[in-house]
């Protein structure tokens, strides 16, 4: 039976891939229709690349396995931001992307780093913080620990004030843009298979954790949350090599605004309690340390050579190595002992 849910995520995975492909042209010409800056565009992606959580989210509430939900909600989290910058870089590194806005491109490969606009720091990564210190405070405290009715209705106002201020900031005057009929239906047709394809592939990643055996917390964290973060993986790739760089970087941001927020509704709805509460604090912070090191590696890079280099990926593979080291051999040796409170 294994097997046969191991098809069926391959099958999911390319059906998101193939979303993924066709949501590149329409998310250029939104953003210029509607003047949006380019880092603004990754607010737009990160809505359908975080089809994944909400998915899950919704299908962990239904089921009354909320905590399959909420591992891998923390879990993509602290994982995405590494792999989507790797996933950007690598795709910038070969030839053939599109330069439309991005003359100096060569220069870029050459000197080996993925130009970013600075306004991802202003624009999505600091509003990103601010919302993980909202859900900080909604979920740490031990008089109202955990995710409750109400928390939902703060958090969807936590976004609503990070969307208005990403779409706003930095919004110039729009451009007459045409769209054909075909390209409408298509917008269409890759924003439904990406999210069917999403929520295929954490359905039967769900499944095969049933079937090795493995705690719902840990398989959220590490299994669930990885192939969730696939389609993710796809849609960057595609929008880097169009030739929309800074949107593809920052989409993994938006991704995350929604997750912490609009994706965590479900789990309020039925109320969802912090069984391990260690394990939820140290995944907490590692989610937040990775947009601190999103915005030191973007601030610091210097003016002339604004972005991503090659050592900041070895920088994010490194604390994510130091998340998985500090659950393996840190917080499971007290969970395993009843210490996990």
């Amino acid at each position: 039976m294994t097997a046969v849910w191991a098809a069926v995520l391959l099958a999911a995975v390319w059906t998101a891939y193939w979303g993924a492909e066709r949501l590149s042209g329409p998310l250029k010409k939104l953003r210029k229709q509607w003047g949006f800056s380019v880092a603004a565009g990754g607010s737009f992606l990160g809505i359908a690349a975080a089809s994944p959580e909400i998915g899950i989210n919704v299908t962990s509430a239904a089921r009354g396995v909320s905590d399959i939900g909420l591992g891998a909600m923390l879990g993509s989290n602290v994982l995405a931001i590494p792999l989507m910058v790797a996933t950007a870089y690598v795709a910038t590194r070969k030839s053939g992307l599109k330069e439309s806005g991005n003359k100096d491109h060569q220069e870029h490969r050459r000197k080996h780093y993925v130009a970013v606009d600075k306004g991802a720091v202003t624009v999505q990564a600091l509003p990103y913080l601010a919302i993980l210190a909202v859900f900080a405070l909604l979920t740490l405290p031990a008089p109202w620990r955990g995710l409750q009715p109400i928390d939902g209705w703060l958090l969807l106002l936590a976004y609503l004030a990070y969307l208005v201020q990403a779409l706003v900031r930095g919004r110039k005057q729009g451009e007459n843009v045409d769209w054909s009929r075909k390209e409408r239906w298509m917008a269409i047709a890759g924003v439904s298979a990406l999210a069917v394809g999403a929520y295929f592939t954490v359905f039967s990643s769900e499944k095969i954790i049933s079937a090795l055996g493995i705690p719902n917390v840990v398989g959220g964290l590490f299994i669930t949350a990885t192939v969730a973060a696939l389609p993710e993986v796809f849609a960057t790739w595609s929008v880097a090599r169009s030739g929309q760089v800074t949107s593809a970087s920052t989409s993994v941001i938006g991704d995350h605004a929604v997750t912490m927020t609009l994706a965590s509704i479900p789990l309020t709805i039925i109320g969802t309690p912090i069984e391990d509460f260690r394990l939820f604090w140290v995944s907490l912070a590692f989610v937040a340390l990775m947009p601190v090191l999103y915005a030191m590696f973007i601030h610091f890079s210097g003016e002339q050579a604004r972005g991503f280099h090659r050592w900041t990926i070895f920088g994010f593979a490194a604390a994510y190595a130091a998340f998985v080291a500090v659950i393996v051999f840190w917080v499971q040796p007290f969970q395993g002992s009843g210490g996990g409170a």
